[in-house]
């Protein structure tokens, strides 16, 4: 059975940094893409980042391009997301999730972890 564990969410002030984790376990880490995802209240649920192992391919959002970085410890079956520069937009509840298209819809994916809350203060 496939978990995803997400960590690492916090309050920040605008400018200052962050980094998630996404644990995952019951399948082999590398096998599939992986992204990071984020929901604000009242806004649906956007891609922020994506990386696929085999292909060593990444993707961002132009949001969040040059502020985030998405990398994965395989030996530790960990997903990452960087976050600097962060601004007041960037907050919202973060998730990993795992077997999807890269730069794809959150509607492609089929595993989720439970979110982790990123706030940023002005």
């Amino acid at each position: 059975q496939v978990q995803l564990v997400d960590s690492g969410g916090g309050s920040v002030q605008a400018g200052g940094s962050l980094r998630l984790s996404c644990a995952a376990s019951g399948y082999t880490f590398s096998s599939y893409c992986m992204g990071w995802f984020r929901q604000a209240p009242g806004k649906e649920r956007e891609g922020v980042a994506g990386i696929c192992t085999r292909s060593g391919s990444t993707y961002y959002a132009d949001s969040v391009k040059g502020r985030f970085t998405i990398s994965q410890d395989n030996a530790k079956n960990t997903l990452y997301l960087h976050m600097n520069s962060l601004k007041p937009e960037d907050t919202a509840m973060y998730y990993c999730a795992a077997e999807g298209l890269l730069g794809g819809s959150w509607k492609e994916y089929k595993n989720w972890g439970q979110g982790t809350q990123v706030t940023v203060s002005s």
